[in-house]
């Protein structure tokens, strides 16, 4: 495993980090067994993981209590756990915090990240998966709430997720530090690459990214557009039908484009008997502005997979090919990473 520095906080992360979305079931994802998290989570620390992302909001919680169960009996200290709170939930952070980690199962957290920015549209789409929201708080009271977490040792670093460089700035004239942003990024996802990811290297934020196999359609395993499940084709790269009632963009999506981009991804396997998953999580791992990128999986199975991209060095012609074949997705989708809102009400900005 490779490690890197985590903004400036002197955190080590794993550069690969495990995604705890699935874990607890829901409806999103199916059914996760306790028994297959706990398997995931213990080889996942054997292997060299040590970056761990879960929220309150994943699956009401159950994702932290599936989390928390899994993690006992391992040593916290090798562990860079880490869980979000909601901007709908921001006007009491340190109640928020203390549910997160009664549900985990510790008493201090090592990264504690802002979900989404507090803008109307983030809070409307919070408040309504986790009830009303409290009046929306102003983001120094905010960031204040957080670093006195700090101070007392409840957080020892703090993140953001999804903010754009306007947003970060407003952070950053609170006088509070911040060591992270966790950004939508993989071959079909890379709007951050205009300016977001340039502004966190620029002022040492670690790029953390998400979603890094595109929740699952970069392993190769659809054919077209219809065969991919509708909670996972409600993002923009889907025309607005195609992910039912979770979809929100009213979006014509990038359908043609995202399938040409997936076949160069998958001939590139067959030219070099490397996976899909590989080919697409060695891309993110060599782009030099990320710190880690999280991925999901569901068995020990799938985290060895995804461990073989540690193993893996595309060259400079297979960069440049998977760029080109993936830059008409971005130039459909435009420059905002809110892949969910329609590009005129990005939550991000």
């Amino acid at each position: 495993m490779k490690y890197k520095k985590l903004g400036a906080s002197g955190i080590e992360v794993s550069v690969i980090g495990l995604g705890c979305w699935a874990f607890g079931g829901g409806a999103y994802w199916g059914q996760q067994s306790q028994q297959d998290v706990d398997a995931v989570v213990a080889a996942s620390i054997e292997r060299g993981i040590n970056f761990i992302d879960t929220a309150e909001v994943y699956n009401n919680g159950e994702s932290e209590c599936s989390l928390g169960l899994a993690l006992k009996g391992h040593k916290r200290d090798k562990v860079v756990l880490a869980s979000k709170i909601t901007p709908a939930n921001a006007g009491q952070v340190r109640k928020h915090l203390e549910g997160s980690l009664s549900r985990l199962g510790t008493d201090y957290l090592d990264l504690y990240i802002l979900h989404w920015p507090i803008n109307p549209l983030a809070l409307a789409h919070f408040s309504s998966d986790r009830g009303a929201a409290e009046q929306p708080p102003r983001v120094a009271d905010v960031f204040r709430q957080f670093e006195a977490l700090q101070k007392e040792g409840l957080v020892r670093s703090i993140g953001l997720s999804n903010f754009g460089v306007k947003q970060m700035e407003e952070v950053a004239a609170t006088g509070v530090r911040v060591d992270s942003n966790q950004l939508a990024y993989n071959i079909v996802s890379r709007a951050i690459e205009k300016e977001i990811a340039s502004y966190c290297v620029a002022h040492q934020i670690g790029v953390v990214g998400s979603v890094g196999l595109q929740q699952g359609l970069l392993t190769g395993k659809y054919a077209r557009p219809e065969d991919v499940p509708p909670p996972q084709a409600h993002s923009r790269h889907f025309h607005q039908d195609r992910g039912g009632s979770d979809s929100r963009h009213h979006e014509e999506g990038a359908e043609k484009e995202l399938f040409d981009a997936v076949n160069c991804v998958k001939a590139i396997s067959a030219e070099t008997d490397l996976s899909c998953a590989q080919i697409a999580l060695a891309w993110i791992l060599q782009k030099p502005f990320m710190t880690s990128t999280l991925a999901g999986c569901r068995s020990v199975a799938q985290l060895d997979a995804n461990l073989k991209a540690l193993d893996v060095t595309l060259s400079d012609e297979i960069m440049a090919r998977i760029d080109a074949a993936s830059l008409p997705v971005w130039q459909k989708l435009g420059d905002s990473p809110d892949y969910y809102e329609n590009r005129a009400q990005s939550r991000v900005f």
